[in-house]
C-alpha cells in the first residue's frame, strides 16, 4: 500500500514537473521568437540602409564622372585654342627677333 502511495506521488511529481517544463519551454520558444523577430526587422532595416548607401553613392559616381568629362572637354578646347593660335604667337616671336636682329645690324 504504501509503495502503492508512493508510486502515485511520484507519478504526479513526474507529470507536474513534464507539464512545469513543458510551459518553461513554451515561454523560451516565445521569447527566442520574439529576438528572432527583432533581428530580423534589424537585419532588414540595415539591407534597406545599404541599399539606399549603394544607390546614392552610384548617383555621387555618375555625377562626378559628368564633371570629369565637362572639365577634360573644357582642356581639350582650350589646348586646341591653344594650338591653333601658337602658329601666329611664333611668327610674332620671329618676327621681332628678326627685326630686333636687323636693328642690330644696322647700329653695327
Amino acid at each position: 500500500m504504501i509503495l502503492s502511495i508512493i508510486g502515485i506521488v511520484l507519478g504526479v511529481i513526474a507529470i507536474g514537473l513534464f507539464i512545469w517544463l513543458k510551459n518553461d519551454q513554451k515561454m523560451s520558444n516565445a521569447l527566442h521568437e520574439g529576438d528572432l523577430i527583432a533581428a530580423k526587422h534589424a537585419f532588414e532595416a540595415l539591407m534597406s540602409d545599404f541599399n539606399n548607401y549603394q544607390i546614392e553613392t552610384d548617383r555621387k559616381i555618375a555625377e562626378l564622372e559628368k564633371q570629369l568629362d565637362i572639365k577634360i572637354n573644357n582642356a581639350n578646347r582650350r589646348m586646341d585654342k591653344m594650338n591653333k593660335s601658337l602658329p601666329s604667337i611664333i611668327g610674332q616671336v620671329v618676327g621681332q627677333i628678326e627685326f630686333a636682329q636687323d636693328r642690330i645690324n644696322r647700329k653695327i
